[in-house]
Parts: C-alpha cells; sequence; structure tokens
C-alpha cells in the first residue's frame, strides 16, 4: 500500500501532495486485495462496521462522531477521512464537529489536538466537494 503522509511540513519544494478525498480512493483501492484475498472477514467487517453505526439509541451522525473521535485518538488519518466523509453526508455542522474534537483533544492532550487539526482540514474539504 501506498503509504500517505499528510503531517509532513509543506515548502516550495515540497507541497502537501494528498488530500482527504485522494487518501479515501488510495485506501479503498488498496484494500481490494484484502477484500479478494480475504472476502468474508472482510464482508464480516463491513457487516459490524454497518450494524454499530444503524441507527438505535444513538443516532448515526452521533455515531459517526464517536468513530472520528477515535479515528483522532488513534492518529489515523484514513480513519478520519472515511469517518469525516460520512460526517459531511449526515451533515454534521462545524460546531458539532468542533465540540466532539474538544472532548477528543481533553481526553488526548497534544497528540490529539494535532490530529483534531487534520480533521477540521477534512471537513472543510469534504464540505467544499459537497457544496457546503
Amino acid at each position: 500500500m501506498q503509504r500517505v503522509l499528510l503531517h509532513r511540513k509543506p515548502t516550495l519544494s515540497n507541497p502537501p501532495t494528498t488530500k482527504y478525498r485522494d487518501l479515501t480512493q488510495t485506501v479503498s483501492a488498496s484494500l481490494a486485495s484484502l477484500r479478494a484475498g480475504t472476502p468474508e472477514v472482510m464482508k464480516s467487517f463491513s457487516e459490524l462496521g454497518r450494524h454499530a453505526t444503524s441507527e438505535g439509541a444513538l443516532d448515526r451522525k452521533t455515531k459517526e462522531l464517536i468513530a472520528l473521535a477515535l479515528g483522532v485518538a488513534a492518529r489515523c488519518d484514513p480513519c478520519i477521512a472515511f469517518h469525516m466523509q460520512t460526517l459531511v453526508k449526515l451533515g454534521v455542522t462545524r460546531q458539532e464537529l468542533e465540540e466532539t474534537l474538544g472532548v477528543v483533544t481533553y481526553m488526548g492532550g497534544g497528540p490529539s489536538l494535532m490530529y483534531a487539526a487534520s480533521a477540521v482540514a477534512a471537513f472543510q474539504e469534504f464540505s467544499q466537494a459537497e457544496g457546503r
């Protein structure tokens, strides 16, 4: 799988090369071999995600905000990208996002704050793509 670095310092000779939409496409393409090689495992993982985020006592958006928070705390750029893409489609507001990221920062400290900035960048990118 191609390693995508989003947190390197951009310079004129080293501009940022990957955006979050690109990251979701790259990771999805790379997962194709896992889907082919372990179809039952990947199907089960997909089902788990579908059931875990379905409507219940918590709505889908709240569950996706929790998933985003865990992705930020785990410092997982692809997790941030995929969950932010879904959150934007579910109509997350910037205020909902920022309050969630505040809790993540409170619980995870400085490293979570740095990835909270990544989540804001992903929100802006996916919102622009959706025309919001």
